[in-house]
C-alpha cells in the first residue's frame, strides 16, 4: 500500500518515537554524477548542409596544397597543377599575395573548387572569403572561424591529432577534420585506429603524404588526403619546372582514381 505525503509525516515507529522526514534527506547523487558535466551533443548531422566544396573534396580525394615564394610563381604552379587534372587546391595563407592569387584563380578556373589554408583568425577567414575562397583549413582548430562559417556554404576543416580532440572539433560542428601531422603520427595505421571509435566522422590525412601511399590512406579509412611536395615538389618549384609540377599532378589524380573508396 502506497503512503501518501501526509501519513508519512505521522507514521509511528516501535516505542511511540514519531518519525520525521526532515530527519532522511533525499539520498545523494553518486560521486560521480555530481562531477561529471558533459558537453551538449552536436545538432544530427542530416540537419547541417552540405558545402559544394566538401562534396568537391570527396569525389576528388585529392587536395593539393601549394606553398610558393611569391604570388607569380604561386599562380604558374597553381596553374600546371590544374592542367595535371586537380580540381581542389589549396594556397596557404603565407604565401605572398595568396588572396590575389585565389581572385585570379576563381575567374580563370570557375569549376576549381579553391581554398586557403594555415588560417589562424577569424579576420583571416574572412578575407579569404571575401577573395573567393570556398573552403579553408587549419592546422589547429580555431573555434571563431567554426562557429562563424557554420551551417554556410563555407567549409572549415580544422585540424586535428588526437581522439580527444577530433571528438571536439565533430561535437562542436565541423563536418570534416583534418589529422595533422600524420605522417609523424603513424600514418594510415594512425588513421584506421581512428576510425574504429569514430566511424562516423569524415577525415583527411594531411602532412609528409606520398602519391604510391594515397590508397593506402583511403583503405584505411580517409575520404580524401592532402598532398603537398608530392605535386609542388621542392626542387621543381625552385628550378620553375612547372611541366614537371604537371606530370606530378596528372599522376597523383590517377592515383586517386584508381583508389577505393
Amino acid at each position: 500500500m502506497l503512503l501518501s505525503h501526509s501519513s508519512l509525516r505521522s507514521l509511528a515507529m516501535d516505542g511511540g518515537t514519531t518519525l520525521s522526514i526532515s530527519r532522511f534527506p533525499p539520498p545523494s547523487p553518486p560521486l560521480l554524477l555530481r562531477h561529471l558535466s558533459l558537453p551538449p551533443l552536436r545538432a544530427s548531422a542530416t540537419s547541417l548542409p552540405s558545402p559544394k566544396a566538401l562534396v568537391d573534396i570527396q569525389s576528388s580525394k585529392i587536395i593539393a596544397c601549394l606553398r610558393a615564394q611569391d604570388g607569380k610563381m604561386a599562380v604558374e604552379a597553381a596553374c600546371a597543377a590544374i592542367t595535371g587534372g586537380v580540381t581542389v587546391l589549396e594556397i596557404v595563407m603565407s604565401t605572398p599575395g595568396a588572396l590575389e592569387v585565389i581572385k585570379m584563380l576563381r575567374t580563370d578556373f570557375p569549376s576549381v573548387t579553391l581554398g586557403v589554408g594555415t588560417v589562424l583568425s577569424f579576420e583571416d577567414a574572412k578575407k579569404a572569403v571575401k577573395a573567393g575562397a570556398q573552403f579553408l583549413m587549419s592546422p589547429c582548430t580555431v573555434p571563431e572561424i567554426l562557429h562563424g562559417y557554420q551551417s554556410s556554404e563555407i567549409l572549415y576543416i580544422p585540424g586535428v591529432m588526437t581522439p580527444t580532440e577530433i571528438f571536439s572539433a565533430y561535437n562542436a560542428g565541423a563536418q570534416i577534420v583534418k589529422i595533422y601531422p600524420v605522417s609523424l603520427l603513424g600514418g594510415e595505421k594512425y588513421i584506421s585506429t581512428l576510425k574504429r571509435p569514430f566511424p562516423n566522422i569524415s577525415m583527411i590525412a594531411s602532412q609528409g603524404i606520398t602519391t604510391d601511399s594515397i590508397e593506402k590512406y583511403m583503405e584505411a579509412g580517409t575520404c580524401a588526403v592532402v598532398l603537398s611536395d608530392a605535386i609542388f615538389d621542392k626542387e621543381a618549384m625552385s628550378e620553375n619546372n612547372f611541366e614537371e609540377i604537371q606530370r606530378l599532378a596528372n599522376l597523383a589524380m590517377l592515383q586517386s582514381s584508381q583508389a577505393r573508396k
